[in-house]
């Protein structure tokens, strides 16, 4: 159980740091963070390599698409 809470917190640390990039656009932004948090449920639900890939690329497309 440890490892779940540490494993999310360093991806949320991730997340945040990657969303306060200047240079990025918002759809940009948008996506990188809908892939972390993705990724983040993809492997705290499937607990392994395909969850997290799956849910990485389905938070990604589904961050690209909000406005």
């Amino acid at each position: 159980m440890k490892s779940v809470v540490v494993k999310t917190i360093a991806l949320l640390a991730i997340a945040a740091s990657l969303t306060a990039c200047g240079n990025l656009s918002r759809t940009q932004r948008n996506t990188t963070t809908g892939a972390i948090i993705g990724g983040v449920a993809g492997n705290l639900l499937g607990g392994d390599t395909g969850s997290t890939l799956g849910g990485a690329a389905l938070g990604g497309i589904i961050g690209s698409q909000v406005r």
